[in-house]
């Protein structure tokens, strides 16, 4: 990626570029909201690490998620923060394809992740007899393994195929971080074949996944009709509303920003939907994950009780 004749060493971001009076009350917001978010996911995790009745595949792959929504939301907002204060935010050109790629790569690992929780749920409501056998430690490593692959690999993709770009000297991104789309928003070059593989393989990636998701929950469906007891369908489906909260909330976000058509294309329509899954999306989570789940309130439980036992043995003289 150059622009001209010479290399591209910086890039002006102006996502959120607001007045003096405006800052502190925007870098206080950000700043609550990405605590909440490192805290509550990392909370998810230490309550499943900690107690062993969520030591199954559910839950694996819930604390995956929330690990990945801990690396997901680091790779923007503190760049974020930091660029608030600022009168003229930049970012190098290294670390704008930094960003991207593991921008990219979270996103695409968050998507499969949901499509693993949505394959549990599956197993467990409709095949409750062979669950541990479909989900058994091997296949739920390959289920977190093999979306990392594929992720990375998606992920060199778009960037080797945006190093071949020629940038316009415009290098000004109406966004708060480095995007895909605004960067090729740029370019001086033809990006029909950028455009085409963002159609058909992050397509690919994002619907295929999606559409696994719908398809088990029909079965799921299916199911719980098959429930002769009004209090059965419910406690049976209740333990995918969580999960189907998280679906609805991140696919409507990432559906608004890349697959809408170009003719729609609005950089303040881009940045609130980026807003969301950015940070909303993991910020909401842990309670999304937590407050309707009686075994993660119960293992919360114990892990504060923990906590207070261990501080107060270190506070006796």
């Amino acid at each position: 990626m150059h622009q001209g004749n010479q290399s591209i060493s910086k890039f002006f971001l102006l996502g959120l570029t607001v007045g003096s009076e405006q800052q502190k009350l925007i870098f206080m917001l950000f700043l609550c909201m990405y605590l909440v978010t490192m805290v509550g996911n990392l909370l998810i995790i230490l309550a499943i690490i900690n107690d062993a009745h969520l030591h199954s595949p559910m839950y694996f792959f819930l604390a995956n998620l929330s690990f990945n929504d801990i690396c997901f939301t680091t790779t923007t907002i503190p760049k974020m923060l930091a660029d608030i204060p600022s009168q003229s935010p930049t970012i190098s050109f290294a670390g704008c394809l930094t960003q991207m790629y593991f921008f990219m790569l979270l996103v695409d690992l968050d998507n499969f992740l949901l499509e693993a929780m949505a394959y549990d749920r599956y197993v467990a409501i409709c095949h409750p007899l062979h669950y541990a056998a479909l989900l058994n430690p091997k296949r739920c490593a390959l289920l977190v393994v093999t979306p990392w692959v594929i992720s990375n690999l998606v992920s060199i993709l778009h960037l080797s195929l945006l190093s071949l770009l020629t940038i316009c000297d415009q290098r000004k991104i109406p966004h708060f971080f480095c995007d895909l789309e605004p960067i090729l928003r740029l370019a001086c070059s033809d990006t029909q074949i950028n455009d085409l593989t963002v159609l058909v393989v992050g397509g690919a990636v994002i619907f295929i996944p999606f559409t696994f998701i719908i398809v088990s929950y029909a079965f799921i469906c299916c199911t719980v009709l098959g429930v002769t007891s009004a209090k059965g369908k419910w406690r049976t489906f209740s333990t995918c509303g969580s999960h189907l909260s998280a679906v609805a909330l991140f696919y409507g976000s990432i559906v608004g920003v890349y697959f809408l058509p170009s003719s729609a294309y609005s950089a303040e329509r881009d940045k609130v939907a980026a807003i969301i899954y950015t940070i909303v999306t993991p910020m909401m989570n842990p309670f999304i994950y937590s407050l309707r789940n009686k075994d993660m309130k119960g293992a919360l439980r114990r892990l504060f009780s923990k906590k207070t036992f261990f501080w107060r043995w270190l506070a006796l003289p």
